[in-house]
């Protein structure tokens, strides 16, 4: 796919669709430009090409200024994890990484399209359809690698096809699927950098958030308010599933809120750095739903949630935390009906 000592890596699994093998690269910290490619199957030819970072023949190039004329030729927008297709659309959406570099958003002033951002491509051809922008001009690290959830849902008495995202900036995310329209964007942890997402779908920006070199206290800290990891959607209880052991009830959000410490941001003139704080973030008072789960994690859960769906008849061993299992009954659970999560050493079944 690319050089990898020109600083570009490969983590994702690849997306087949019909004939053709999609794929993207990272290595954002190491001033790459990414690309989604697709691949012929049969022989491995390239067929399009995406780029992430928009150049001179692309119509959001002009988000690319500063001091770095040319900052999109290595401006990331990494690909971490495989995208999600709409074969009715014949859609494939991706979510992308934060720019380059980091924290000194000076070289490359702008929105900086199509990083930190989702972006919804034809499976044949690789023309972008449309695009969402999560965090514009992104500063803090808030890549939107994470996997995109097909859904649809009944809003307003209408049946819509709709993407689902939980976002590393802090907010949950509804759009419309075949445009790309925010439908709703709502926080569910605190977040100290926006207010709230306007109409127009930008972040409402809070003051004394941009990095210094004094140094800014953060929510949330560079870590997210979630990350990479897979996300599972539970369409009979409208309810999404991240790490970190949260459960986001389709908006409503009635989740428990983790205390997450504040990161200090601080931005030199030419690199950046994150320092320390022993700040907290207050949580947010919010109670799980009736029938909602959680179990308390004294730091981020690097874990995806898998969950797996079992119909009426199916037999299911029904295990305990110390894998000794307690019963075996009939099973006509609602799926998800298990969820794994694993944090370093840690194995916790719940």
């Amino acid at each position: 796919m690319a050089n990898y000592r020109h600083g570009y890596s490969g983590t994702t699994a690849p997306l087949v669709v019909k004939d053709k093998v999609l794929v993207g690269v990272a290595g954002a910290e190491y001033g790459v430009r990414g690309f989604i490619d697709a691949y012929d199957a049969q022989t491995g030819k390239q067929v399009w090409r995406f780029y992430t970072t928009a150049g001179p023949e692309d119509p959001g190039h002009g988000t690319w200024r500063g001091t770095d004329a040319k900052a999109w030729e290595h401006g990331g927008g990494s690909i971490w994890v495989p995208g999600a297709y709409d074969p009715e659309l014949n859609l494939v959406c991706w979510g992308t990484g934060n720019a380059g570099p980091d924290y000194n958003g000076l070289e490359r002033e702008g929105d900086n399209l199509y990083t930190a951002s989702i972006v919804a491509l034809d499976a044949d051809t690789g023309k972008l359809r449309w695009h969402y922008q999560f965090t514009p001009h992104d500063i803090w690290d808030y890549d939107s690698t994470q996997m995109p959830v097909l859904a649809d849902l009944t809003l307003g008495g209408e049946l819509r096809k709709v993407v689902l995202f939980a976002n590393r900036n802090g907010f949950f995310y509804v759009l419309d699927r075949a445009t790309g329209k925010l439908i709703r964007g709502k926080p569910f942890i605190q977040t100290t950098w926006a207010k709230e997402i306007r109409p127009d779908g930008r972040p409402m920006l809070l003051p004394n958030s941009v990095p210094s070199e004094e140094g800014t206290k953060v929510c949330p800290d560079q870590s997210g308010g979630t990350n990479w990891m897979p996300p599972s959607f539970d369409p009979g209880a409208r309810s999404l599933l991240r790490d970190r052991a949260r459960v986001v009830r389709h908006l409503l959000f009635v989740e428990r809120r983790l205390q997450r410490p504040a990161t200090r941001f601080a931005a030199a003139r030419s690199s950046a750095s994150a320092r320390r704080s022993s700040a907290r973030c207050a949580p947010s008072t919010s109670r799980p739903a009736s029938g909602a789960g959680s179990f308390r994690t004294p730091a981020q859960s690097w874990a995806g949630v898998l969950s797996d769906r079992v119909g009426p008849g199916v037999r299911r061993r029904i295990g305990q935390p110390d894998g000794v299992r307690r019963e075996d009954r009939q099973e006509p659970l609602a799926f998800p009906d298990r969820l794994v999560a694993l944090r370093g050493r840690d194995h916790l079944h719940g």
